[in-house]
Formats: C-alpha cells, sequence, structure tokens
C-alpha cells in the first residue's frame, strides 16, 4: 500500500509534469486533443462581481526560499509584465535583492563577503520593464538569513548599510521607475531588534532617496503559521486578536516614523478570522498614519503540498474582506508563480482568467 510521503512525492512530480504538457499545448493554442475552447461560454458567477479589492501590486520572488525558479530570461518577464498590467498591477516589488549567498545584482560589497555573482542584473532589468509597462519598482532589501537562525534582527542591518547605499547609487537615483523600498525582514511578532531595524533601515533608505516611501510585511501568527518544511497545516497554540493588537501597537509605535505602510501576509488565518484581524490591522495603521495594505497570498497553505496556486474563491474571499476593512492597497505573493498564465503550474494560468471575470476585465 502506498504510504502518504510517497503519494505526496507522486503527487508533487505530477504537478511539475503537467505543466509542461500544457505549455507544449498552449504554444499551438489549444489543448493536447486539438480541441479549440469555445469563446461564446462564460463563467456565471452567483456572487456580486467585483466586490473586492483588486490587486494592484506584486513581489518578484527572483531570490526563493521555497519556490522553484521558473528560469525566465527577459523575454519571459516583458511578457509577464504585460500580462500585469493587463490585470490593473502597478507596483512591482522584488521580495529581497539578495538571500544569503545568492544576489540579484552584481553588489561590489555582497560579492567581497562571499556572494555568487549573477548571471544577469534583475534589479536593471525589472527598473526598465517597470520604466516600460508604467508601473513602480520597489526594491527589497538584503536577507543575510541571520535573522532565520538566531532570532534577532539587528544582524540584518549591517550589510544593508552598505547594500541601500549601493543601490540608489546604481538604480534609484537613474530610473524614474524607482519608487520605494521594502524592509523586507519577515516578523510576526514582538521580535529582538525588530523596531530598532527597522527603523535604522528605514530612516536610511528614506535619507539616501529623499524620502521615497518604504513597506513591511509581517505575518500573522495565526494558527496556519507553521514550519513549511514539516507536515502539518495547522498549529493549537495560535494568537489571540487582542494579543495581535497590543503587540503591534507597540510596534508601530515604534517604526511609524519611518515605515509608510504595513501589508499583513493574509494566509496563516482562517477565513471567518478575517475580519476580526484586519479590522485591527487597519484602526493601528490609522492610529499611525500609516498606510494598511494587505499581501493576499496567491498560493494554498491548506494544501499538504506546498505551495500551488489557491482555489479563486479563497483569495476573492480574502479581497473581499480588505475592501469591507477599509484596505488602502493589496499586494499579491506572487504573480509570477501563482497567477501568471506562462508560469510553470498550469492552474496559475486559469487562476489569472477566474480574477479576471470577477473584476470584469
Amino acid at each position: 500500500m502506498e504510504n502518504r510521503r510517497d503519494f505526496l512525492k507522486k503527487s508533487a512530480m505530477a504537478a511539475v509534469a503537467a505543466p509542461l504538457l500544457a505549455s507544449a499545448c498552449k504554444s499551438k493554442g489549444n489543448d493536447k486533443w486539438g480541441i479549440e475552447p469555445d469563446p461564446s461560454i462564460d463563467s456565471p458567477l452567483i456572487v456580486t462581481k467585483g466586490d473586492a479589492l483588486p490587486i494592484t501590486g506584486t513581489f518578484l520572488d527572483e531570490i526563493s526560499h521555497d519556490i522553484p525558479h521558473q528560469n525566465w530570461g527577459e523575454r519571459e518577464w516583458d511578457r509577464d509584465f504585460r500580462y500585469m498590467k493587463a490585470m490593473g498591477i502597478d507596483t512591482v516589488i522584488d521580495i529581497r535583492c539578495g538571500y544569503r549567498k545568492f544576489i540579484t545584482y552584481p553588489s561590489p560589497y555582497l560579492l567581497k563577503k562571499g556572494c555568487y555573482m549573477p548571471s544577469v542584473d534583475l534589479i536593471d532589468m525589472f527598473c526598465r520593464l517597470a520604466r516600460k509597462y508604467g508601473m513602480k519598482f520597489w526594491l527589497g532589501l538584503y536577507d543575510s538569513g541571520k535573522y532565520w537562525d538566531t532570532g534577532d534582527m539587528s544582524y540584518e542591518v549591517e550589510s544593508n548599510k552598505f547594500v541601500i547605499d549601493e543601490i540608489w547609487e546604481r538604480y534609484g537615483s537613474k530610473y524614474s521607475s524607482f519608487g520605494g523600498w521594502y524592509i523586507s525582514g519577515e516578523i510576526s511578532r514582538a521580535t529582538k531588534g525588530a523596531i530598532e531595524s527597522f527603523r535604522t533601515m528605514g530612516r536610511q533608505c528614506k535619507e539616501v532617496s529623499g524620502g521615497l516611501p518604504t513597506f513591511i510585511s509581517p505575518w500573522i501568527d495565526g494558527k496556519k503559521a507553521v514550519d513549511a518544511a514539516g507536515g502539518n497545516l495547522t498549529k493549537d497554540q495560535a494568537v489571540s486578536v487582542a494579543q495581535h493588537e497590543k503587540e503591534w501597537d507597540e510596534i508601530f509605535d515604534g517604526i511609524h516614523e519611518f515605515v509608510d505602510a504595513c501589508a499583513f501576509q493574509d494566509g496563516h488565518i482562517d477565513y471567518d478570522e478575517l475580519d476580526a484581524f484586519f479590522s485591527v490591522n487597519k484602526r493601528l495603521a490609522d492610529k499611525y498614519g500609516m498606510q494598511c495594505w494587505t499581501n493576499a497570498e496567491s498560493f494554498d497553505r491548506d494544501m499538504p503540498i506546498r505551495f500551488l496556486p489557491i482555489k479563486f474563491d479563497k483569495l476573492r474571499m480574502k479581497l473581499e474582506a480588505a475592501k469591507r476593512c477599509g484596505y488602502d492597497k493589496a499586494i499579491t505573493f506572487e504573480f509570477s508563480h501563482f497567477m501568471s498564465p506562462q508560469s510553470a503550474y498550469a492552474q496559475a494560468g486559469h487562476l489569472y482568467d477566474r480574477y479576471r471575470e470577477y473584476f470584469g476585465i
């Protein structure tokens, strides 16, 4: 009898193989049987169309921790920016300009520290493509990995002292599309060194760039905040709404001068908890004069295979909650893997179609 591990392994292999066949069929404009879709058929909805906050921004995950690389060149990236533009995206955010030894641009400082030379200057490419398609590009700071190893965010400050200056000199001062900064340290609760680190890096980003905006994207320590490499989908010990508000009131109080927006990741809480947590996030952001964004995760945390594109209704429910709670902007992690018609996952293109039908795009 096949055990769970063998089943998941075979399922994962099938998930990788299927998009390859689908991609080959798409190039011929039909499915594997040569059957053209009937353009007269629509997908009727029984919910109100477009009653949600639309996604207008996306991360670009080019230095990935747990998602397969798609190995795109500039031709594929150019096509993806066109897909993004077609669904209303105006903001693209490089999630991090480096992670441990892999980097997105030839950083003199990081190369001297032992990082690997990239084959392409991705930051330059993203800035050019953003300019070409009328978008704003936000730069994610360097992630040394030491925070993940130690739980102390203060380690990230030292490297980024040099990276922030390099980035601005090489790209920010050159491209009008350079629109802001993402302080890439991800936290969920009161974390050692977090407030001072966010303040220090946010201050430097603003000072070097003449006040361009900054944002963070933390996660909520909810029931689905589990180790991605583990086998569990939920945990028993989750933060309460009251405790979440208490801890983030303190954090926002310490960082709001140098952090303009907060985009909480929305996938770690259950769907019937969205309004409670979202209301707290909006109330705190308003209290401290910050923008309240949502990071609408377009991958599914409810499945044993990590990570596949999310079911459309789950994404819809999260975006509807963001609208109800008065959020200012929705971004997603992450369009290119989980929503793009040219993603390695065939389901992503279908999610793109369902999203556009819902919003009437």
